[in-house]
């Protein structure tokens, strides 16, 4: 619990358009404060705008909410009050990681002959080092292994610039996916990385606000919500200025909704003994991390064939997708028969025995004509099977496969750093 009076310690930064603060009462964490203040071309162009500060806080504190949730790792700790949140405390790399699905703005100036509306398949990545002096100039990977940057003891090569671009890339995906489902076209996306001082990991860190991406709906860049439209005012009049808010407005009123799915989906574990009860359960408990919503049932498909249907039926008539997990060691007529009566996916995922095993599972691959229900040996492979299905229709569901994937492939990368280190 943290009190909403919090004592602010000293001020750690201030940039354009927030300031950090110290928490002497909750070690290791910052509170960032945004500002009422829109900025463009390095500050070039600067003005007050009432009301920017709860916008921006608001626009943040759910997408590092989206993000956190799905598994990727931010600094982000909770929404503290209107304007502002609490962070883990980094020394932030400076550097801007850039990711664009969709060619506009500085990259049609830097490749004249890309027309406007190219697709970067994957999305493109770009680094900016922070000078304002020299208005933050295109950096290679090479330049930042270059610079032997070090922060909070962390020494900035190959490994963690590889962790940065493959999370950027992620990140990105993630959103993009979340905003797709209200018509809204995520063209691209400013991040930066920090160095949490008390992990020693790098963390996605500072804001992701209005500031932060180009926001089209419905793909149409002449109904930008972001602060383009703010950029490309030939005179900032008072009038202008409202118009800018609502655009900001309009944003945070919808980033709400990136918490949300309307997309529902169950998983319904069918066992053909409460023996298999432990293994139903691994499959359970890995749709838990998911947030797949699990049912386990107890019926043989030889033993009680018409209870099998019945139980079968009870999923089929209120509307909410379903995928049927067929646990059935031995000879498995489960899942073969639930997938020759239901139009609903069936995977067959049985508890092999180690006398009989190899023989068992040909019930579950071998399988009459017409029959399409897939085999996974392991329980967790099951239940992101599922995830998969239900992904396709449900952001959350795949912004947590994705973040999967990801850190699945920084822990790799990080093995064997630390093997390379130990070997020298």
């Amino acid at each position: 619990f943290v009190p909403l009076d919090l004592k602010l310690g000293k001020k750690v930064n201030e940039g354009k358009t927030k300031e950090v603060y110290e928490l002497p009462d909750i070690p290791g964490c910052v509170l960032m404060q945004s500002k009422d203040q829109i900025t463009a071309g390095n500050a070039a162009r600067k003005d007050r705008m009432e009301g920017k500060a709860a916008i921006s806080n608001t626009t943040t504190s759910c997408v590092f909410q989206l993000l956190q949730e799905a598994g990727i790792k931010t600094a982000f700790v909770r929404k503290q009050s209107d304007t502002a949140f609490i962070a883990a405390h980094c020394e932030m790399i400076p550097i801007e990681w850039v990711c664009r699905r969709i060619a506009t703005g500085s990259f049609l100036k830097r490749n004249p002959g890309v027309k406007e509306g190219y697709r970067f398949y994957p999305p493109k990545i770009e680094m900016f080092f922070k000078d304002d002096a020299n208005n933050d100039p295109q950096w290679s990977e090479e330049q930042i292994i270059e610079a032997k940057f070090c922060f909070a003891g962390l020494t900035i090569g190959q490994t963690e610039v590889d962790i940065m671009s493959r999370s950027t890339q992620a990140i990105f995906e993630i959103l993009e996916k979340a905003w797709q489902p209200q018509n809204c076209t995520l063209v691209d996306l400013k991040i930066e990385f920090g160095v949490n001082v008390l992990t020693k990991e790098i963390v996605l860190a500072d804001v992701i606000d209005n500031d932060s991406w180009r926001l089209w709906p419905a793909g149409d860049r002449s109904q930008q919500k972001d602060k383009q439209s703010y950029r490309d005012l030939k005179e900032v009049t008072p009038e202008a200025l409202q118009m800018v808010k609502r655009n900001f407005e309009w944003v945070s009123e919808r980033v709400e909704l990136l918490l949300k799915t309307k997309s529902q989906g169950r998983v319904v574990v069918l066992m053909g003994s409460s023996s298999d009860l432990s293994h139903c359960e691994k499959i359970k408990k890995a749709c838990a991390t998911f947030g797949i919503p699990c049912e386990l049932r107890v019926t043989s498909a030889h033993k009680g064939p018409d209870e099998t249907l019945r139980i079968k039926a009870e999923y089929e008539g209120d509307g909410i997708p379903t995928v049927f997990v067929a646990v059935a060691g031995r000879s498995n007529g489960l899942g073969p028969v639930m997938s020759g009566n239901t139009a609903y996916p069936v995977v067959n995922c049985p508890p092999l025995s180690a006398d009989w095993g190899t023989q068992d599972v040909w019930s579950s691959l071998r399988l009459p004509s017409g029959l399409s229900c897939p085999t996974t040996l392991s329980p967790e492979g099951a239940a992101q099977f599922a995830a998969q299905i239900f992904g396709l229709n449900n952001h959350l569901v795949w912004a947590k496969l994705r973040s999967n994937m990801l850190n699945t492939w920084i822990s790799l990368k990080q093995a064997d750093k630390k093997l390379r280190e130990c070997s020298l």
